[in-house]
C-alpha cells in the first residue's frame, strides 16, 4: 500500500523537492508552507544546503516551529543574520539559487500578479504589490510559488497586472506540479488523487503535458520529517487546503 498524500503534504513536500544540494535557498514573509518545506528538506534528505529566511536566519536551528514565517525564532542558533538588503544583494549578484515567493495570479509564462484583481484604475481587489519579489523574481536563478487553490482564477491565461518580470521556475498546487520548460510552464506531474484531465480543466492557460506523470508518493523520510515539524497538525488545519474547489472559488 503506497504512502498517501493530503493536499497540505502534497504542496509542502513538492516544494521541498525543488531544493537541491549545496544551493542557497530563501523563504519569505507570509510563507509558512515554504518555511516548512525548507526545514523539512534539512531533515528528510541526506544532503545539505544553505537556508536563509526572511527573519534573517542563515541555517537556523529553531527551538520551536513558529506559525509565522517571520518569527525571530527562525534566527536562533544561526550562522549569521541577514538584513533585507542582504537578500536583495545576494540575488542581484547572481548568488541566490532558489527563492520561494507568493503570487495571487500566475500565467502560462510563470509571470506573477501581486498588485490588483480587475482593472488597475478600478480594481475589484487591491493587493499588497511586488515588495521584495519584484527584485528577487527576476534575479534569483530559480523561483517557485504555490497556490492552495487550483482554479482558472489563480492560474490564468492573462494576468490582470504583471507585477514581476522573470517568471517562476516551478508552481505547486494541491493537484499539480509545474516546471518552466522552453519559456512556459509545463506540467511535471499531477496528484494521483486527481487526473491529467482535471488539471487541464481547472487551469486557465494551455500547457505541455507530454512528459507529465502521476507524482511519486512521499518517502518514509519525507513523511517523518513533515510530521516532526507539525506533529499535532496545527499548520495543516490552519492552511485548510482542499484538493477540490470551493463553490465560491469557481471561475
Amino acid at each position: 500500500m503506497p504512502n498517501s498524500w493530503s493536499p497540505f503534504s502534497y504542496i509542502v513536500t513538492n516544494l521541498a523537492r525543488f531544493i537541491r544540494p549545496n544551493e542557497i535557498t530563501f523563504s519569505g514573509v507570509n510563507s509558512s508552507m515554504p518555511m516548512l518545506a525548507c526545514l523539512m528538506a534539512k531533515r528528510a534528505y541526506d544532503w545539505d544546503y544553505i537556508y536563509i529566511n526572511v527573519a534573517g536566519g542563515v541555517d537556523p536551528e529553531p527551538s520551536s516551529i513558529p506559525l509565522s514565517s517571520s518569527d525571530p525564532v527562525l534566527a536562533e542558533n544561526t550562522a549569521s543574520i541577514f538584513d533585507n538588503e542582504d537578500f536583495y544583494d545576494l540575488c542581484t549578484r547572481g548568488r541566490m539559487d532558489l527563492t520561494f515567493l507568493g503570487a495571487a495570479q500566475i500565467d502560462g509564462e510563470g509571470s506573477a500578479n501581486n498588485s490588483v484583481i480587475g482593472n488597475w484604475h478600478s480594481p475589484k481587489v487591491r493587493l499588497p504589490g511586488g515588495g521584495g519579489g519584484a527584485v528577487m523574481l527576476p534575479t534569483a536563478k530559480r523561483a517557485c510559488t504555490w497556490r492552495t487553490e487550483h482554479s482558472k482564477r489563480t492560474l490564468v491565461d492573462k494576468l490582470d497586472f504583471r507585477t514581476s518580470w522573470g517568471g517562476f521556475h516551478g508552481v505547486v498546487t494541491p493537484i499539480a506540479v509545474f516546471i518552466k520548460r522552453d519559456g512556459r510552464l509545463a506540467l511535471e506531474s499531477w496528484n494521483p488523487e486527481s487526473s491529467l484531465e482535471e488539471v487541464k480543466e481547472r487551469t486557465g492557460f494551455t500547457f505541455d503535458a507530454s512528459q507529465a506523470k502521476p507524482t511519486e508518493y512521499p518517502t518514509t523520510a519525507e513523511i517523518e520529517a513533515l510530521r516532526s515539524l507539525d506533529p499535532h497538525g496545527h499548520f495543516e488545519r490552519d492552511a485548510a487546503v482542499s484538493i477540490r474547489i470551493a463553490a465560491h472559488a469557481a471561475p
